[in-house]
């Protein structure tokens, strides 16, 4: 019988998760997800073959828990830091620099190419964790353009244009000794974008 983690199945799941997210994650950094097996996280996570198999069906169901697991957690923490922002000016600063952050940390394919090598069903599982970020990139735009502290276009124009931007792997895709900066840098056009500026 294989060994059960943390002492309880509850505990055991939760470690067997974060030991292949974590391996998972990593293997996402160094090869792709197009390298990534489910026999290869299993021996990276330290967790048998069965295991995982018994928790990811197969590449495609881990990838989609992963994005969930991650998904949670980047919203939990993006409230956190806008709660402590008190205009919308400063809450887009903290916003755009918690998703290039986060896009530095990530990754996956781009959308199109992460498309084609999902299922349908779950790529739309995955797509639809960007919905409550999107959600509050645009309260964040409709509150700064109400405020006057943005320019008055329309909100949904100045979302995708930000979006865009935050979604350039180029601007993170730099020596990790000029990520700070260049996030900075981005940080700053961004927000000359919305003032008109």
């Amino acid at each position: 019988m294989p060994k059960v983690l943390g002492g309880s199945l509850a505990a055991h799941r939760d470690e067997v998760r974060t030991r292949v997210f974590g391996a998972l994650r990593e293997q996402l950094y160094e090869r792709g997800f197009d390298a990534v097996t489910l026999a290869g996280v299993a021996a990276a996570a330290g967790v048998g073959r069965s295991s995982i198999y018994n928790h990811f069906p197969d590449r495609q169901a881990l990838l989609v828990a992963f994005v969930e697991h991650e998904a949670a957690r980047y919203v939990t923490d993006l409230e956190a830091a806008l709660a402590a922002a008190p205009t919308p000016t400063e809450r887009l600063a903290v916003f755009a620099r918690l998703q290039l952050q986060r896009l530095a940390e990530f990754h996956l394919p781009p959308g199109q190419a992460l498309a084609q090598a999902l299922d349908p069903a779950a790529y739309r599982r995955i797509a639809a964790h960007a919905d409550p970020i999107s959600d509050r990139l645009g309260t964040i735009v409709r509150e700064g353009v109400a405020a006057g502290e943005m320019v008055a276009a329309d909100p949904a124009v100045l979302v995708a244009m930000i979006a865009a931007a935050l979604g350039a792997r180029q601007i993170v895709d730099v020596p990790a000794d000029e990520l700070g900066g260049t996030i900075e840098a981005a940080v700053r056009i961004v927000l000359g974008m919305v003032r008109g500026t």
